[in-house]
């Protein structure tokens, strides 16, 4: 059978909250029964943007994760329920009965992504619902993916063997696989998060000027590869997507007619070597 899937895409995301202020308007003074009861105004975000800075000024970068709920396909929800008030539905989502549910606050901390919210007043367990009730009424997508200006986010209907192929083709991650919650909300671009980088810059110190297509080799013990790249015409590079910490690196630069560069490192987190000059060579 199709189920639905999440697919949003790191990079496309700029923190607009539309999805956010789609889900208020949706769920906000607004029972769905028997799917959810009203949203709280305050504190709840069924679809939460989560927020990381990387590098340092002037090479700084931003990522914005949306989180909704993961719709696992093995929710570790369900494991915490007490009386069958947590389903996962044929189409793949997962769905908390606001009925059933009630007084069960310890599914709020079943939830290793934080997904889950304690609604105080009405003493239930909520979370996104994938807009189940628009879609089961003939809906495309959920409010969210129709209020996303950038298209970071979107929804598929999708039989298991398409989104196999999905996931090999695009390259889609999930966030956290060391749950093995198995869950139907991948990612693209997701080192824009996760990972970190080191940037930098390339200058020929005698004429002041900008060394485009010089040489720039990052290497370290723990890489299983160097890694190569030229600077643009700006004179900069950024390796990205490194996931070592705490180790000692090496990067090394090269520009015809030069002394090259060699400098260590110990990295930690994403970070800006500055602008590195390059001096005539002395050969000859």
């Amino acid at each position: 059978m199709k189920k639905w899937t999440f697919v949003i895409d790191v990079s496309k995301c700029h923190d607009c909250n539309n999805c956010f202020i789609a889900c208020k308007d949706e769920f906000c003074d607004n029972d769905h029964p028997p799917y959810s009861l009203s949203q709280p105004k305050h504190g709840h975000r069924w679809m939460n943007i989560k927020r990381r800075e990387r590098g340092q000024y002037p090479r700084v970068d931003v990522g914005y994760l949306p989180l909704p709920c993961m719709h696992c396909d093995e929710p570790s929800c369900m494991l915490a329920d007490m009386n069958g008030s947590v389903s996962k539905r044929e189409d793949g989502i997962v769905m908390i009965d606001p009925v059933k549910a009630k007084g069960q606050k310890q599914l709020v901390d079943s939830c290793p992504y934080g997904a889950i919210w304690w609604n105080e007043e009405q003493q239930v367990p909520q979370k996104c619902t994938f807009c189940a009730h628009l879609l089961d009424d003939g809906w495309q997508v959920p409010r969210c993916v129709q209020a996303c200006p950038t298209e970071a986010l979107s929804a598929f209907l999708l039989e298991d063997s398409d989104l196999e192929e999905k996931i090999k083709t695009e390259q889609l991650e999930v966030y956290h696989p060391e749950y093995r919650t198995r869950p139907r909300v991948f990612y693209k671009n997701l080192y824009r998060y996760t990972s970190s980088f080191v940037a930098g810059g390339v200058a020929l110190q005698d004429v002041d000027e900008c060394a485009e297509n010089a040489t720039v080799i990052l290497s370290g013990e723990s890489m299983e590869q160097e890694l190569e790249i030229l600077t643009n015409n700006y004179g900069d590079f950024k390796f990205d997507s490194l996931s070592v910490r705490g180790e000692s690196l090496t990067l090394s630069v090269e520009y015809p007619g030069y002394e090259k560069q060699v400098l260590p490192f110990t990295f930690e987190k994403s970070l800006n070597l500055g602008v590195l000059l390059l001096v005539p060579s002395q050969a000859g």
